[in-house]
């Protein structure tokens, strides 16, 4: 039986595909990737910056897995800006309208997912300190 700290570690892997893929696709093809088109090269510029920004949270969160009890700090770090990110996506919502089911998905994953990620990894961390679950090397302190 696998026990809660290896499926935490392989579900944050599997998650962190998430921004790492969409990020390297926005930064491979620009905003027209997604709205075909779109002539303002200032925005697509913008673009592919927030997709260098995406990849790199993705790249933290697989910074994570490894000693995943130990990096409370990062991961708490990383979820605040997950969820400030999505939370300027819902007041987007609110000012213009439903965007497409992908955008909508990816306010799920900002305002639910990795928030509960986030609460699992504290009690997964928090186990680990109390000594009901796997110890903590120095090397992952």
């Amino acid at each position: 039986m696998i026990d809660e700290r290896r499926l935490l570690q392989r579900v944050v892997a599997a998650a962190a595909c998430i921004p790492v893929a969409a990020g390297l696709y926005g930064v491979l093809f620009g905003v027209n990737g997604i709205a075909g088109g779109v002539e303002n090269v200032s925005t697509d510029s913008h673009f592919r910056y927030l997709s260098g920004l995406l990849t790199g949270i993705g790249i933290l969160f697989w910074f994570c897995v490894p000693g995943i009890e130990g990096k409370t700090r990062l991961f708490r770090f990383l979820t605040l800006v997950v969820a400030l990110g999505g939370l300027a996506r819902l007041l987007g919502l609110y000012l213009t309208g439903l965007p497409s089911l992908t955008m909508l998905g990816a306010l799920g994953v900002e305002l639910g997912l990795t928030p509960l990620l986030c609460l699992w990894q504290a009690r997964v961390a928090a186990r680990a300190r109390s000594g009901t679950g796997p110890a903590l090397s120095a090397r992952d302190a």
